[in-house]
């Protein structure tokens, strides 16, 4: 995961003129559960189709230029990135709330996640 190269790809979008804010999400694995428990690691699984569903429908809000997403799958370690989530847009109001709306849908309905407690 590389949170430059996916910026770097906006940057080249057809439409980057129209770009008035990029918002980054850098989802990392944490030490702790919600719950406090210790954590040695987590697996992550995606449903991919899913995910493009989410993206096409955000992409079609007003004054998104456009999402990137990387989710790491399989079993990561405390601090490894999970999620990279980008979004582009016009004016801050409009990419906020895309970014808040996918990454809620991306967390409850393409992710599933299963902790390993230490």
């Amino acid at each position: 995961m590389n949170i430059t190269h996916l910026t770097d790809t906006i940057r080249k979008h057809p439409d980057y003129d129209k770009v008035g804010m990029i918002l980054c999400h850098n989802g990392v694995v944490r030490g702790t559960s919600r719950d406090g428990r210790n954590v040695s690691g987590l697996r992550i699984t995606v449903d991919y189709e899913k995910l493009e569903q989410i993206i096409r429908e955000q992409k079609n809000r007003p004054g998104i230029i456009e999402i990137l997403v990387e989710i790491a799958e399989g079993e990561l370690s405390v601090g490894d990135d999970v999620m990279l989530l980008i979004v582009a847009g016009d004016i801050r109001d409009n990419v906020i709330a895309a970014l808040s709306d996918t990454l809620n849908a991306i967390k409850s309905t393409v992710t599933k996640k299963t902790e390993f407690f230490v």
